[in-house]
């Protein structure tokens, strides 16, 4: 396994400054690797509830937590949402003898409970798989096909990384879903994801896809709500300029990890990946989830006018507006949409990232940017640099 150091980093410091850390993310991206460094498995302080001895010790959970001391991780939470009214009990006690990890594998809005129960007192860290600052820009080509979980990206073959991507596919559609208390038949969600890979970086429209899979669109729009509450696609949203410019107000869709969409897609090599007609769109959705990872910032979206301008991303962090544009190509050119959103949006700069290996201006306010400029250490400040 790869080490973690910015996730490692970000636990600590958010139990410095809360009861709860909540560390959300997609199933078997890793969580409970890294939670198995603050607390070792076989602790009295670790509770996995997919295991039936820790459900067992949680059978009367106050008893079982009360006189623990130190630092507490609850693996998989999901599967107990009854617990989040005592946690806040046993987060509110003066002075505090233990404090909280939190693992789960659905969004806030899909654990209601944790926001209501636990408000003022946990603070929510989002993982992902790898990112490429974990992986190294050597391992980019790989990266991108197999995508981050680490599971897939390790594996010792393509054919070996496809299959466990196989079986997530089937796990996550026919287990993982119900136990969430979603009960939409496997056949029904696979096919409405399959479908939704054609749509991925684009711009959404569940109409059509209601009329492709003949049922309505409001089931079409909770299904798509469904998928990214359990991060497996993201919705990004569009940003409205006060324009005397009719601009686009759908969002586009993503899907969160490139290798399960490869596999969606029938992509099976890096062969396969470059020949595809959607290679260009898959590495703009891949390059996005890697300034997403990286970055972290306070907002993003996207941005289109139906004159044609555009912006694949526009970043809002400490008070800077950064455009970033995603082109799969040899030298990428200012062209005359760039030049309207730098100055429609008053970006502070704009940067296009493609898959190259050289820094360089395209206009004032603006550079080309290496893909592996992802995988330094400071890339918000490569993003927003005007050198």
């Amino acid at each position: 396994m790869l080490s973690r150091p910015t996730l490692s980093q970000q636990i600590e410091t958010a139990l410095t400054r809360s009861r709860i850390a909540v560390l959300i993310g997609p199933r078997q991206c890793g969580k409970t690797t890294l939670a198995r460094t603050f607390v070792q498995q076989d602790s009295l302080n670790y509770f996995d509830l997919e295991d039936p001895v820790s459900l067992a010790r949680l059978e009367q959970p106050m008893t079982a937590l009360r006189d623990l001391h130190g630092l507490i991780v609850i693996d998989e939470v999901q599967r107990r949402p009854d617990l989040f009214p005592i946690l806040r009990v046993l987060a509110d006690r003066d002075p505090l003898p233990a404090q909280f990890l939190i693992l789960g594998s659905a969004s806030p809005h899909l654990l209601r409970q944790s926001s209501e129960s636990l408000a003022g007192r946990l603070e929510i860290i989002t993982m992902d798989g790898f990112s490429l600052a974990e992986v190294g820009d050597d391992a980019t080509n790989q990266h991108w096909l197999r995508g981050g979980f680490p599971l897939s990206f390790l594996a010792q073959s393509e054919s070996d990384s496809v299959a466990w991507r196989k079986n997530f596919t089937q796990t996550f559609l026919e287990r993982d879903l119900p136990q969430l208390g979603i009960h939409i038949p496997a056949y029904t969600l696979l096919r409405f994801w399959t479908m939704l890979a054609q749509y991925h970086g684009q711009v959404w429209n569940a109409s059509e896809l209601a009329r492709s899979l003949s049922i309505s669109q409001p089931t079409v729009q909770r299904y798509i709500d469904l998928l990214e509450g359990v991060f497996m696609v993201r919705q990004l949203r569009p940003w409205h300029e006060n324009l005397k410019k009719r601009q686009v107000k759908s969002p586009k869709i993503y899907f969160r990890d490139t290798g399960l969409l490869h596999y969606l897609l029938g992509i099976r090599s890096e062969r396969d990946l470059l020949m595809h007609p959607k290679s260009g769109f898959s590495w703009e959705g891949y390059v996005i989830a890697e300034i997403s990872k990286t970055v972290q910032p306070d907002e993003v979206y996207f941005w289109a006018t139906h004159g044609g301008a555009e912006l694949d991303m526009l970043l809002m962090k400490d008070g800077k507006r950064i455009g970033v544009e995603c082109k799969w190509v040899d030298a990428p050119r200012m062209t005359r949409s760039m030049y309207v959103a730098l100055d429609d949006l008053a970006l502070d700069h704009l940067v296009v990232i493609y898959p190259g290996d050289q820094k360089y201006p395209l206009a004032e306010r603006a550079n080309a940017l290496p893909l592996n400029t992802l995988a330094g250490d400071d890339v918000f400040l490569a993003l927003a640099s005007q050198g």
